[in-house]
């Protein structure tokens, strides 16, 4: 569909009648500044288009804001933009062709950032249409950015409050590296999703070690990273595990490895172990326990690099299993978490041997300038000619990758700063428990664990775009100063420039006096972009340089909303900061989503085109039907949704079309009336919808304040099918029917229900609920999103009313169904139902209740309806019903009548008439049943189709035509009066 639908052109005008009318900014300023509710908005990048994963968070953003507006809270909705780390950086470096770090400073620092500092709202425009489009009110014409200095300054506020606390050191650890990015990356920054883990086939080499002291005489090491065999330093033994000495007779050698290893060991070596004559291969010497093998030392494998202490000896290791290679574990300290830790424990040199590329220094001569991963074929190689290579097999593995380039990356020793979060993992599992999760198994699972295992944060990158971390250092004594504000900056500084850009190069050109005579220059590291998003609190609102009194009384915030990865990501940076600062929570409440996927469960791929196009879809079925799709579905619970259209028209149809036309039929009704009636009703239908409304109002709001979304948002569907299947065609003759004083009741309180049901629906569907609501109230210079949301009056939910009304509608469906077996058509008239119940209580209600079984007897077209009770106690089943299926020629004739009401109306419908148009019907006939019909039936026949007159005989006219069959053919026309 290339034209828009009606509901598109709808949302459209609404927008503009949006803006005209600044509602969004009054629903901020018309409510009270000591009644906040207050929302952190996580900001995305504009270096992308925005998707179908951005539409679903801008939704969860907007429907809770609109609610508590209503709930008359005071709801500022800033925007804000990420602009920093390695997302902007990877996009210019691919535009300028530039392939590594050496490429970028070859090119200039200051170019380099201002590419990237031009880049950042690259389709800032774009994303400001789709948010308009979605519905969402948000401001995005005073955004923050985090590039901006006024954030930078609250950032640097964050990191020298942490330092004071003695909760960032710098330290020489092993990390995750990238070397593409030539930096060192977060922990989180790997686990954040699934797709940062890929399934690769590395080389998985036996090693044959040299003992010094025994001739012919080898430990076998097992390693899937041949290229950190250059730098090892030692081999890790269990002390009690116990170890098999074997000698191989064909070479005289001996090789020492773990016992219960023995099978996979030797698999492929000397297997079978016996010849065919049935002398042995191997001859087993024994076993020794790791203990006994401590201080033993081996011959190096490789001399490119002088350790500067103690190498190539035997050390326990905790951390050895015989779960997979030899039992004896290889250690380059410079190139492991568990090595180095190795290191600290046994006093081992740490020797690296690669550059910040990862490529191999000049000093590893045979591999200089080679990449790590491209290296281990040629070093393979080289143990195999050497004669120390034992065994080389593949090994499949989940690897991890740069979160933002994909390169593979290597686990490497440098100087980095961290975050000390061990030490506040207590602090952060209390504060977590103030934490209101949906779904609430997020508290103790995902973020929960997380929490519990949290290593320390590696906050520094060796790049260029982001808050330079505000350290300077002495080179002469090592003195450092920590900065936390411009202000002391510029005191501090030996020159200064007001309002200078705070990014590098120009923030490395300030130097300051060191309290021995030296200078101290500031360290080349920028600080790691999550960092940033954690400090977002503070940034946005210039805390505390500005808003100090405000954030003091908001903090912590009400509200937040983002995506399953976020338990690692951002979630987990704002509860560290927050913890690590003030011992609080960042947040009170958060709901967390799961991944949109295309429908074939496959990742949205804009290459595949997998996917339906975003605006064609808002545009066919409505951005309404969008946003309750998602609403009511499992993505707003954490889990993944395979996106499909299909379900989006289906929402289209049952929601939108549906209350469409129920509102349509109201105005058809009231477009007349000077002004609603006002009155009360003791109808049984107008009493139970209502009951059913304030029920539904009752549900939203319990589900609305406990950030249950889907619970909220699912029941609003089923009502309003409610509301157009039972109660407006059950209702219809009243409206339509010369009884004034019930046809009002029945306006009066269609109009109660439209009103407060636009009301409860505006936060999901902002949309129709302010075009419904502005109609019927009258009010079309005011916004439904600017009124109180309802309390719910109690005293019109009747429990029995509700139920019974339930039990009616199952008798009704079950007798449907029974005649649809037999064949017989609705229109046909029965003679009477009898419904058997095994409850007397219930029977007697039925049975005495005129209402209910007029409803049954309209319904299912029956001319009685008989109650009867003593259904046996072993029945499953409350009731059965049995239908008398035998048509007398009189109920033939009733049964006629209802097709020709529904043929005459068919065609007033064709002819474009109105309710205001009344006609005169002609028929003519052959068919005794079909004239006896006109004859015995016509009165009622004129008042069901607003007829004045039924004449028997034939015009030309245009709207005519013939219906019924065999001997009840008849040739009907009308003619407008």
């Amino acid at each position: 569909m290339d034209k828009k639908s009606k509901f598109a052109e709808m949302e459209e005008k609404t927008l503009e009648f949006w803006e005209k009318g600044n509602f969004f900014e009054r629903s901020i300023d018309e409510r009270p500044e000591n009644k906040q509710f207050v929302f952190y908005d996580g900001p995305p990048f504009a270096t992308g288009l925005p998707h179908y994963g951005n539409l679903l968070a801008g939704i969860l953003k907007d429907v809770l804001p609109r609610y508590k507006t209503m709930r008359g809270f005071r709801v500022r909705r800033i925007w804000g933009w990420d602009c920093h780390g390695l997302p902007i950086e990877n996009l210019i470096e691919k535009e300028m062709g530039l392939n590594s770090k050496n490429e970028i400073e070859k090119l200039g620092i200051e170019k380099f950032c201002l590419a990237c500092r031009a880049s950042v709202q690259r389709y800032a425009d774009e994303w400001k249409r789709f948010v308009r489009r979605s519905g969402r009110w948000v401001d995005m014409e005073h955004a923050y950015k985090t590039m901006d200095n006024d954030y930078i300054e609250s950032v640097w506020w964050v990191f020298s409050e942490l330092y004071k606390k003695d909760l960032i050191y710098k330290d020489a650890r092993v990390s995750y590296y990238c070397p593409r990015c030539a930096t060192p990356l977060s922990n989180s920054e790997i686990t954040m999703g699934g797709e940062n883990y890929k399934d690769v086939v590395d080389p998985a080499v036996t090693v044959k070690f040299k003992l010094k002291n025994e001739a012919n005489t080898y430990l076998l090491a097992w390693t899937t990273t041949p290229w950190t065999l250059p730098a090892n330093v030692a081999l890790a033994v269990d002390p009690e595990m116990n170890y098999l000495r074997v000698r191989l007779k064909e070479t005289d050698e001996t090789y020492i490895f773990a016992e219960s290893r023995k099978n996979d060991v030797l698999k492929g070596i000397v297997y079978p172990i016996e010849e065919e004559d049935g002398e042995m291969k191997v001859e087993f010497l024994g076993l020794i326990k790791g203990k006994r093998m401590l201080e033993w030392e081996y011959e190096p494998l490789y001399n490119f690099l002088e350790p500067d202490k103690k190498a190539h000896f035997v050390i326990p290791g905790e951390f050895v299993t015989a779960d997979e290679g030899t039992g004896i574990v290889h250690i380059a300290t410079g190139f492991g978490e568990v090595d180095m830790e190795a290191a600290k424990q046994n006093d081992l040199p740490v020797i690296i041997t690669v550059d910040e590329e990862a490529k191999f220094l000049p000093e590893v001569t045979p591999w200089a300038g080679i990449f790590v991963k491209d290296a281990d074929e040629p070093i393979m190689e080289d143990l195999k000619k050497r004669g120390i290579l034992f065994k080389r097999e593949k090994y499949t593995h989940s690897y991890p990758h740069c979160w933002r380039c994909k390169t593979p990356l290597i686990y490497k020793a440098q100087p980095a700063w961290y975050v000390n979060v061990t030490t506040l993992i207590g602090k952060m599992l209390k504060n977590n428990e103030k934490i209101n999760w949906q779904p609430e198994h997020m508290k103790e699972g995902r973020f929960g664990k997380a929490l519990e295992t949290s290593p320390d944060w590696c906050i520094s990158r060796t790049r260029y775009w982001g808050a330079p971390i505000p350290v300077w250092e002495c080179a002469e004594c090592g003195e450092r100063e920590v900065i936390g504000s411009i202000a002391e900056l510029r005191e501090k500084a030996d020159h200064f420039e007001e309002g200078m850009d705070l990014h590098r190069p120009y923030i490395d050109e300030i130097r300051m006096k060191c309290a021995c005579g030296g200078v101290m220059n500031r360290i080349p590291e920028v600080l790691d972009c999550w960092f940033e998003s954690g400090s977002m609190p503070y940034g946005q609102v210039h805390y505390p340089f500005e808003n100090k009194e405000w954030f003091d009384k908001n903090f912590p915030a009400d509200y937040i909303a983002e995506g399953q990865d976020q338990t690692r990501g951002w979630f987990n940076k704002l509860h560290v900061l927050s913890t690590a600062l003030f011992n609080k929570n960042a947040f009170d409440n958060c709901i967390v989503n799961g991944i949109i996927l295309a429908e074939d469960g496959k990742k949205m791929s804009k290459s595949e085109r997998n996917y339906p196009d975003p605006i064609r879809l808002f545009d066919t079925y409505g951005m309404d039907s969008a946003r309750y799709y998602l609403l009511s579905s499992s993505v707003i619970e954490a889990e993944s949704l395979n996106f499909k259209e299909s379900d989006v028209a289906e929402i289209h149809r049952k929601l939108l079309m549906l209350l469409w036309n129920v509102y349509t039929f109201y105005e058809l009704y009231t477009k007349d009336l000077k002004e609603i009636p006002r009155v009360k009703s003791d109808n049984i239908l107008d009493r139970w919808i209502l009951a059913e409304l304030e029920q539904l109002i009752g549900a939203i709001t319990e589900n609305m304040e406990a950030y249950k979304l889907v619970p909220a948002c699912r029941p609003i569907i089923g009502f309003i099918d409610n509301l157009s299947t039972w109660y407006l065609r059950r209702s219809r003759d009243r409206f339509k029917g010369s009884d004034e004083k019930d046809k009002m009741k029945a306006i009066a309180t269609l109009n109660k229900v439209l009103v407060r049901l636009s009301l409860v629906m505006a936060p999901f569907t902002p949309f129709i609920a302010e075009e419904v609501w502005r109609r019927v109230t009258g009010r079309m210079e005011d916004s439904v999103h600017l009124e109180k949301w309802p309390e719910i009056r109690k005293e019109l939910i009747d429990g029995n009313l509700l139920s019974e009304m339930n039990l009616v509608r199952e008798i009704v469906s079950w007798s449907l169904e029974a005649r649809a077996s037999e064949g017989i058509p609705v229109r046909q008239v029965l003679a009477s139902v009898t419904v058997h119940f095994k409850d007397k209580k219930m029977a007697k209600v039925i049975g005495a209740n005129e209402d209910y079984q007029r409803l049954i007897k309209e319904e299912i077209n029956v001319e009685e309806v008989k109650v009867k009770d003593g259904l046996g106690a072993d029945e499953a089943d409350q009731f059965k019903i049995e239908l008398d299926t035998r048509i007398t020629p009189e109920l033939k004739k009733k049964g006629l009548v209802r097709e020709f009401v529904r043929h005459i109306n068919s065609l007033r419908k064709n002819a474009g008439l109105t309710i205001d148009d009344r006609i005169n019907i002609y028929y003519q006939t052959e068919s005794k049943v079909a004239k006896g019909v006109f004859e015995d039936y016509g009165d009622q026949i004129k008042v069901d189709t607003l007829a004045d007159d039924i004449l028997a005989e034939k015009k030309d006219l245009d709207a005519s035509s013939e219906v019924g069959k065999d001997e009840a053919r008849a040739w009907i026309g009308i003619e407008k009066q």
